[in-house]
């Protein structure tokens, strides 16, 4: 055996996550003393809530602390089950549900139950980063298709069309978006519908995490509201990270046909078996528990977008739209590309930018690159309206401090 390669071929189209990287130095920075205001990760800032904490306290003293059964104990199942019919006018058995160890998780076991090589998932850009990853690890090959700021960075039925062929096994949605914030309406969701019932091989997975976080006025819509006919071939991946404010608990949901919940938990039981039982318990008491901080939080998310985004659209040389619904925003920084900084860099890319940003200003974002769509940076607003306005000034003096390099 070489021992010089211990990789899977698989890992060779694999890169480790830029997002994770940039938290790394944010932190390595900040225990340096330094007053770094980090916006990079995709974290709300608020707390569990109280009676979701108590449940997991009350379930350890319950010594529910033994393995649970692959798919998710009974009871949480149910939940989810109850939910998806009480929020989203959907109709699902337990027996169509799998609880996993975050959304994220869910996502991989659907890819690693249903891809081979040669395989093609459609990934409108911007994606969040893990998409594009998560096909590869599982031999398939993600196709992005760009989604401008032009187009609100959403998918068209026009190109959804042009896209996909006799290899697609996937169309990838996320919708409110990370990283843009977009949101498909329902009659847009109908136009991509239209599509996809010409191509019955194709499957859907609908990522609905940030459902809860809408602004404006506007109704979250799953494309199951819109084609219940797509129902058979529709994943749908859920999870309680972040309008519960559980990203560290750890469970998310899928919820789609049986045969595909069946091979997906073929999957988990041969990884990771099951999801903390602890955490399941806690997630039984958020679905079923009261909901009215919600729209609180969204409103406190709106509050925060308008800051950012009236901020940055006041600085020459960036553009930003007005996201409808998660806690990003995703600004066009292409008006900074070729200028020169006081140090003497050249801001060539976005990735370049988010450098001197974090180095020089002491703010961390993440390049557009990372998201497949440059030249943008993805601002997190998930921090107090103080922070996010210190924040925007400081890259305000920054640009401001900018100089032709020519």
């Amino acid at each position: 055996m070489d021992v010089s390669k211990m990789s899977a071929d698989r890992l060779q189209s694999v890169q480790p996550s830029m997002i994770l990287g940039l938290l790394q130095k944010a932190r390595s920075l900040q225990s340096q003393g330094y007053p770094v205001i980090d916006l990079g990760i995709g974290e709300p800032d608020f707390n569990t809530p109280d009676h979701i904490k108590e449940a997991a306290i009350a379930a350890i003293v319950a010594d529910q602390t033994r393995y649970t059964v692959v798919p998710g104990t009974p009871a949480l199942r149910a939940a989810i089950v109850e939910k998806l019919s009480r929020e989203n006018m959907l109709s699902y058995t337990a027996e169509e549900v799998s609880v996993s160890n975050g959304a994220k998780q869910v996502i991989y076991n659907a890819f690693m139950a249903t891809l081979s090589k040669g395989d093609e998932v459609i990934i409108p850009a911007p994606y969040w980063s893990s998409y594009p990853d998560m096909v590869a690890i599982a031999d398939g090959t993600p196709v992005t298709v760009d989604c401008p700021q032009s187009e609100n960075f959403l998918l068209s039925p026009e190109k959804l069309e042009q896209t996909i062929t006799p290899y697609t096994r996937w169309l990838m949605l996320n919708s409110p978006s990370n990283p843009t914030g977009g949101v498909y309406s329902a009659d847009q969701l109908a136009g991509l519908a239209d599509v996809l019932r010409c191509h019955p091989h194709v499957r859907i997975l609908s990522d609905d995490i940030y459902e809860h976080l809408m602004f404006d006025g506007h109704k979250f819509a799953s494309i199951l509201n819109v084609a219940p006919d797509l129902r058979d071939r529709t994943l749908l991946v859920n999870g309680v990270s972040k309008v519960f404010a559980m990203t560290g608990w750890r469970i998310g949901y899928g919820a789609g046909p049986v045969d595909l919940i069946k091979a997906m938990n073929v999957v988990q039981g041969q990884s990771c078996t099951h999801a903390c039982s602890i955490s399941q318990a806690a997630s039984i008491a958020a679905l079923n528990g009261p909901s009215d901080f919600m729209a609180d939080r969204a409103n406190s998310f709106s509050r925060r977008r308008d800051i950012v985004v009236s901020a940055l659209n006041a600085i020459v040389g960036i553009s930003c739209l007005n996201p409808e619904g998660a806690f990003y925003v995703y600004p066009n920084c292409a008006g900074l590309i070729d200028r020169k900084t006081p140090e003497g860099r050249i801001l060539t890319d976005d990735q370049t930018v988010c450098n001197w940003l974090l180095d020089v200003h002491h703010v961390s974002v993440v390049p557009g690159v990372a998201f497949g769509l440059s030249p943008h940076i993805r601002i997190s607003t998930a921090a107090s309206e103080d922070t996010l306005r210190e924040a925007c000034r400081r890259i305000s003096t920054a640009c401001l401090s900018l100089e032709s390099s020519t």
